[in-house]
């Protein structure tokens, strides 16, 4: 299924958050007495109270952003109701559900432990628990001690601060300077209408398309806005969105192989980025990468192209993103380091038996 980031999300993408939750109070416990014809000594009768209601996040398919966070600050369940007599127990307090998008990381705010990672869709965790429902003085009945008067109050429900973050996960995060072609690649490879204009900077948040191949396989790509020289210390756009190819398996690194005149030029432009990518994150810096020289249109007897392979001594793919020329063959080398880069299976415990008289001391 396409996973796309919807027109408000464009001019609205929040990828963090903080928020308060709170569980919902145990209710109190009650103190009740049997008040029956012909039962003059009934004893006690009263119930216990019920549980509060329980915060939960879920990793939603549909939600992109943390958009409806910054306007709701507080998300508190329901309390427990108290008990009745009759030892009625007092009706459990809702619930709350919190919808996040898949890749969310979830933060204590006050400790900065990391309390869970959201990756799979229908991911469901309780962030906040109900507190128990105090007990009635039926439960303090003894042989002893048959008209107790004892009550608890309910518990108070889990309270806490959380910090959340959005990391989107995508296979393929595509990295490159302003108008380097990321976003005509990305709806050239998928469905993703990001928006395509000849001036920097056109991207303005992270987008996701899905690239289908032959075979029923499948990419995930993420297209990160266009980054400058000094972007880890919040030039341009900055290092706002970085984070989110933390998560990718395989950086795709575009160059503009005909940059317009005064502007870097492709060995320069992939040294800035290089250079950008290492100082905001070594995970970044050790990820596998391939190298993509785009606009091979513009360059007919391919001299810039074989003077950047020269300069760079790495291998370098060419395409046009806009021409549509070599995007198959880009596609498979891209879904074979993606597939390279798949943790292997976890491998069987293998379980030798030692022969009872090995290891016997004679």
């Amino acid at each position: 299924m396409q996973r796309l980031l919807s027109p408000l999300s464009f001019l609205m993408f929040v990828d963090q958050a903080e928020i308060h939750v709170h569980g919902g109070d145990g209710g109190a416990g009650c103190a009740a007495f049997v008040r029956e014809r012909y039962r003059p000594k009934g004893g006690p009768s009263g119930g216990n109270g019920g549980r509060g209601g329980s915060v939960y996040v879920v990793a939603t398919e549909g939600v992109e952003t943390l958009l409806d966070f910054t306007g709701t600050y507080h998300w508190s369940a329901d309390k427990g109701r108290p008990g009745e007599g009759q030892q009625r127990t007092g009706h459990d307090g809702a619930d709350v559900v919190i919808q996040l998008p898949p890749g969310t990381l979830i933060y204590d705010r006050d400790t900065d432990v990391l309390l869970k990672d959201l990756t799979d869709v229908g991911e469901r965790v309780c962030v906040a628990a109900g507190g128990v429902g105090g007990r009635g003085n039926k439960s303090f009945a003894t042989p002893t001690h048959q008209a107790p008067t004892e009550i608890e109050p309910g518990e108070p429900g889990e309270e806490r601060k959380l910090r959340l973050e959005l990391k989107l996960i995508a296979d393929v995060g595509l990295v490159g300077l302003p108008n380097a072609g990321k976003s005509t690649l990305l709806s050239s490879m998928s469905k993703a209408t990001p928006k395509i204009a000849p001036y920097p900077f056109t991207t303005l948040a992270p987008q996701l398309g899905i690239a289908e191949l032959t075979g029923y396989r499948r990419i995930v790509l993420a297209d990160i806005p266009g980054l400058i020289e000094g972007a880890h210390e919040g030039t341009g756009l900055g290092d706002e969105f970085l984070r989110h190819i933390e998560r990718t398996r395989v950086i795709v690194h575009m160059v503009d192989i005909n940059p317009l005149d005064g502007g870097p030029t492709p060995i320069e432009a992939y040294r800035i980025i290089r250079g950008e990518l290492t100082k905001f994150s070594p995970i970044l810096a050790e990820k596998r990468e391939m190298i993509v020289a785009n606009k091979i249109d513009l360059d007919p007897d391919e001299e810039a192209l074989k003077e950047f392979r020269a300069e760079l001594g790495k291998e370098v793919t060419a395409i046009s993103a806009a021409a549509h020329i070599g995007l198959d063959a880009v596609a498979e080398q891209m879904w074979k380091l993606v597939d390279d880069e798949k943790p292997a299976p976890p491998q069987p415990e293998v379980i030798r038996r030692i022969p009872p008289h090995l290891g016997q001391t004679p």
